[in-house]
């Protein structure tokens, strides 16, 4: 089967060779929000009165020197015609101080000037190449990061929840084909690569093989097998947490190489048939997996002043203990007594969420 799946993802990798300006229509790295254009024109205007108006005033001073300066709307006048580059040549300087300033001056401002005229040319030309120099940069630097694989219903609801887990929004990349949803996922601060995630190229540009977790959230079962093999084999290091709608496709995401699997449908059905048996408990259960308001479940690390203790004398209330990896509930042997390194499941409350 992994061979079959190997043939079908591919073994392109063109996309992470290519050079960082021809990544600004797939990598998207949120950023501040931008000043309005018509505040921008209005700023440019005013900076180029500022340099009509310095020049103005030092042709006027040294009128003397110039031929048909003898007033200061002359000045402007010459100043303007000058600064434009038009240059009628009515108003010339004439002494050999009124040109080594012109030389000195009038011509430096004169090419600030043409730069503010074409601002909005060179401030697209300035822009893409800011993008792609943030991009490369990006792509050096990002380590241990988390990839949400898709960003549909389920990818949005993971985002939410590492988000109100705390975790940084420019630490989180969204993968996905669909430019409306990467819009949304940029709009929240998150950093965006448009493709396939059954392409490992495209995954390669989200930085998969070096992530510390990544989140397979499509809509099909298939595209969960094929995207969590391609991420196993290119992160052998990373944890993956996949979601499939159906149980009996569970086992194939898990020989792909998946850490955990989430199965939707499974979970919406016993949360459905639970609250027409007890409606309050269905309540409770949604309190706890909405980790921004009320109570959530969290993991920490004990505290030093915790070990040696029974986990259900501490403060918390405790579900189970982690062990080297692996979970034991809070009624088994193992989780009778707290051990260094141990990392405890417990109920937060939000309003606790910075003191933990």
């Amino acid at each position: 089967m992994r061979d079959s799946l190997r043939d079908r993802l591919g073994r392109n990798d063109e996309m992470d060779s290519l050079p960082p300006h021809a990544l600004l229509k797939i990598i998207s790295i949120p950023e501040p929000e931008q000043a309005s254009p018509w505040w921008l024109i209005l700023r440019r205007m005013a900076y180029a009165l500022i340099l009509i108006v310095v020049s103005s005033t030092v042709v006027y001073l040294d009128r003397d020197g110039y031929r048909g300066v003898s007033t200061f709307l002359d000045a402007v006048y010459y100043s303007a015609v000058s600064l434009s580059t038009t240059g009628y040549g009515d108003i010339t300087p004439v002494t050999q101080e009124a040109r080594l300033l012109n030389v000195l001056l009038i011509t430096p401002m004169r090419v600030i000037f043409l730069v503010l005229l074409v601002g909005t040319t060179l401030s697209v030309l300035t822009e893409e190449s800011r993008k792609a120099l943030k991009i490369r940069r990006w792509r050096k630097r990002m380590r241990n990061h988390t990839v949400v694989i898709g960003y549909g219903t389920k990818g949005r609801a993971a985002t939410t929840a590492l988000l109100a887990d705390g975790v940084p929004a420019d630490r989180i990349v969204v993968v996905d084909s669909d430019p409306d949803a990467l819009a949304h996922a940029s709009s929240r601060g998150l950093v965006t690569v448009q493709g396939s995630a059954t392409k490992s190229d495209v995954l390669k540009l989200a930085g998969v093989t070096r992530a510390r977790a990544v989140v397979v959230a499509p809509n099909m079962d298939d595209t969960a097998v094929l995207i969590t093999l391609s991420v196993r084999e290119i992160a052998p290091s990373a944890t993956i947490v996949a979601s499939v709608r159906e149980s009996e496709n569970s086992h194939l995401v898990r020989q792909s190489g998946a850490d955990s699997v989430v199965i939707s449908s499974e979970t919406a059905g016993r949360m459905l048939g639970l609250a027409t048996v007890s409606p309050s408990v269905t309540g409770m259960m949604e309190d706890l997996l909405s980790p921004d308001e009320g109570f959530s479940i969290a993991e920490r690390l004990v505290d030093e002043d915790e070990v040696g203790g029974n986990p259900r004398n501490l403060e918390d209330i405790v579900l189970g203990v982690v062990r080297s990896g692996e979970l034991y509930r809070i009624d088994s042997v193992e989780a009778e007594t707290v051990e260094p390194g141990d990392r405890i499941l417990y109920i937060r409350r939000i309003s606790d969420a910075d003191g933990k």
